[in-house]
């Protein structure tokens, strides 16, 4: 019988760029040569790579990098949403983000992408019904990146968090497809209600620095929530709300707030 040729890897740009990145930052940096290849070139997939970064970062002398990244790789083999969320996420960090200037950065260096990757493993867990091994990845990633982010969350792909310090997501929480979000940002309940108690953020959504939504309370898709805003009250779609306690100041500006990051309230005076 002939021999069978394998079959062919699929075409993933993403990760193919991923690559070439890698090689260009060893020509121009060859110092960081061994964290890149360990972390880039030794693998055939960007599944393979997140799992290795995931079991990297989060491996201590409770949980080894080697149970960690058997953990990972068995969510990769089983549910394929989690490395096209995974894309999606590098792609919106790649667009949205000034400071990225290659598509590997996030894999390499951007904790706000590393925990939201973590995150959905964690929340892949939950879903398994191994609720204890999912609060233990959520505590190893609030310990190593300072993000907090139930497992029980419900995020959606193309998520973007620029710096990536002090966020905090709650357990009935929902964040749709294509937001983004700056650094400590809380989507938070309003007391010790055990039920449905977090936001249910919409599609497209931008959330500036130090916004905090609260309650079980939905903000509408394509909307602005502006920097330090306290946000207690439903927010309509494409509005742009601001303040303590936060009022629509106006309409959103533009299709996609989260894509064009435009935090400017032309012509708002606050009180």
């Amino acid at each position: 019988m002939a021999q069978q040729n394998p079959r062919p890897m699929p075409l993933d740009p993403v990760w193919e760029r991923i690559q070439e990145d890698a090689h260009a930052a060893i020509s121009t940096e060859p110092l960081i040569g061994g964290m890149v290849h360990a972390t880039v070139l030794h693998h055939k997939t960007l599944e393979s790579a997140l799992a290795y970064r995931f079991a990297f970062k989060l491996s201590s002398s409770e949980m080894t990098g080697q149970l960690l990244r058997e953990i990972s790789e068995q969510a990769y083999a089983a549910d394929p949403s989690l490395g096209e969320a995974a894309r999606a996420d590098l792609v919106a960090i790649f667009e949205r983000d000034p400071a990225c200037h290659r598509l590997m950065q996030p894999l390499l260096f951007f904790k706000g992408f590393q925990a939201v990757q973590a995150y959905r493993i964690g929340h892949w867990l939950w879903e398994q019904g191994r609720t204890d091994l999912a609060y233990f990845i959520q505590a190893r990633v609030s310990e190593i990146f300072g993000i907090d982010i139930h497992p029980n969350a419900v995020i959606g792909k193309g998520l973007m968090i620029d710096h990536a310090h002090s966020i905090v997501i709650g357990e009935t929480a929902v964040v749709g497809d294509n937001v983004s979000m700056l650094h400590s940002v809380t989507l938070g309940g309003t007391g010790k209600e055990d039920d449905d108690r977090h936001p249910k953020i919409g599609d497209g959504v931008l959330i500036g620095a130090g916004a905090k939504v609260l309650g079980n309370i939905k903000v509408g898709s394509c909307s602005r929530i502006a920097a330090g805003s306290v946000v207690l009250q439903e927010v309509p779609p494409c509005k742009t709300v601001a303040g303590v306690p936060a009022q629509i100041v106006g309409e959103a500006g533009c299709d996609q707030p989260s894509l064009s990051m435009d935090q400017i309230l032309n012509g708002f005076v606050g009180d």
